[in-house]
């Protein structure tokens, strides 16, 4: 076999296939929303992240419409370049003003915005230290800095103090890092043991509040609001495409931390600027959480509803406090079975398995969102119970 058929490739993807958890995706032919159409097939949706269902809302279409028909389609460049536009400025302005920070720096991805600050704002003679369950790109974002680095065991603040104990002196600035909502499990940071601690020690904290922002706090403004923090943490990270429903990612906090970004922040230097429509969208759907408890309302109360009834069937739910509700089943094959077969069935929940998850603790991971409805979230729940007792699972 030629070296360009990648064969090491294929033995690999071979693997996947004999443990049962090769996939492939299912194509939407559609908007996101609570119901998806699978070539056809309408299915209840609950694996996105649109939390308030803002994804596919006629104000933030509109208003990405607008803003292709002024600004065009692109941003031409990177930031510090070309690509700088009055929407950019004027989305960070918006931004600041909603989470009640002095200062917002826009990335191109949660991920970039990660990958991008964490290597910035630490070197050589700091340390890091990070939560074991925090986000993929947490870590890698912690390997691309100089810093030394130490982990510890998830919410636990005795061994986080533990490790402050021991390495305080040695180094000149340390950084907390936590998930804000913990993505798999649906937990909360336990920010204000953190954030004590922190200022116990003399360290700075860096929350990551992809699944907060939109869903905790006040309108959605996350868990630095949902536990009155402001001021108290110091970069504070923020997803655009989850419950804003568009795409990007940003870091709040304090002015100086934006200015030394905008130097050497790399995806802020290296890659082009998100594009308008992008932007524009995001401004209305900022603008629209403002206005508005609303949205948020109504996904809290879809959320408890939702897991009080997966709960009294037997499921194990795990310990979510969020609306990210897992049904945990265990066994990779098995939990990539349910999936298969719950879609087979009409309801769309994605598995999640190794390397996402430990291994032994594969689930499914129900999204739940403002938009759905009570009558598909019981057909959703009825689904489940019944595939469930086909397999066995409870």
């Amino acid at each position: 076999m030629s070296i360009h058929e990648l064969p090491y490739l294929k033995d690999k993807v071979n693997e996947l296939k004999e443990e049962g958890v090769y996939r492939k995706l299912p194509v939407n032919t559609g908007a996101c929303d609570a119901v998806v159409d699978f070539e056809g097939k309408k299915v209840i949706n609950l694996s996105s992240n649109n939390y308030l269902g803002l994804a596919n809302h006629p104000r933030t279409k509109k208003a990405a419409i607008e803003a292709v028909e002024k600004y065009g389609v692109g941003a031409g460049a990177v930031r510090t370049i070309v690509g700088n536009m009055d929407i950019h400025e004027k989305l960070e302005r918006v931004l600041a003003e909603f989470k009640r920070e002095e200062a917002v720096m826009v990335f191109q991805s949660g991920f970039n915005c990660n990958a991008g600050t964490i290597q910035a704002i630490t070197g050589k003679g700091d340390l890091i230290i990070s939560d074991e369950l925090n986000h993929a790109s947490i870590i890698d974002g912690v390997r691309l800095s100089r810093a030394d680095r130490a982990v510890f065991r998830h919410s636990d603040m005795s061994h986080l103090e533990e490790i402050l104990k021991e390495k305080r002196d040695q180094y000149n600035n340390i950084l907390i890092i936590t998930d804000g909502v913990f993505s798999m499990d649906g937990d909360i940071a336990k920010l204000p043991e953190i954030v004590e601690l922190a200022e116990q020690y003399n360290a700075m904290t860096y929350v990551d509040d992809a699944h907060g922002s939109g869903v905790l706090g006040e309108s959605g403004r996350g868990t630095v609001d949902h536990f009155g923090l402001h001021g108290k943490v110091d970069f504070i990270i923020g997803t655009l495409s989850k419950a804003i429903g568009v795409v990007g990612g940003y870091v709040a906090g304090k002015q100086v931390m934006k200015d030394w970004l905008l130097h050497r922040g790399r995806p802020i230097l290296f890659s082009t600027a998100l594009p308008p429509a992008a932007v524009g969208a995001i401004i209305e759907s900022v603008t629209m959480l403002m206005e508005s408890t609303e949205y948020t309302d109504r996904l809290w109360d879809n959320a408890k509803y939702f897991k009080e009834k997966v709960s009294k069937l037997g499921f194990d739910i795990g310990h979510s406090e969020t609306p990210i509700t897992p049904v945990i089943i265990g066994n990779e094959a098995k939990t990539v079975e349910f999936s298969k077969r719950l879609l087979d069935n009409g309801v769309f929940v994605s598995a999640i398995v190794f390397p996402t998850v430990a291994k032994g603790t594969g689930r499914i991971r129900c999204m739940i969102t403002a938009d759905h409805t009570k009558e598909q979230l019981d057909e959703a729940i009825n689904t489940i119970e019944r595939v469930g007792k086909e397999m066995e699972l409870i």
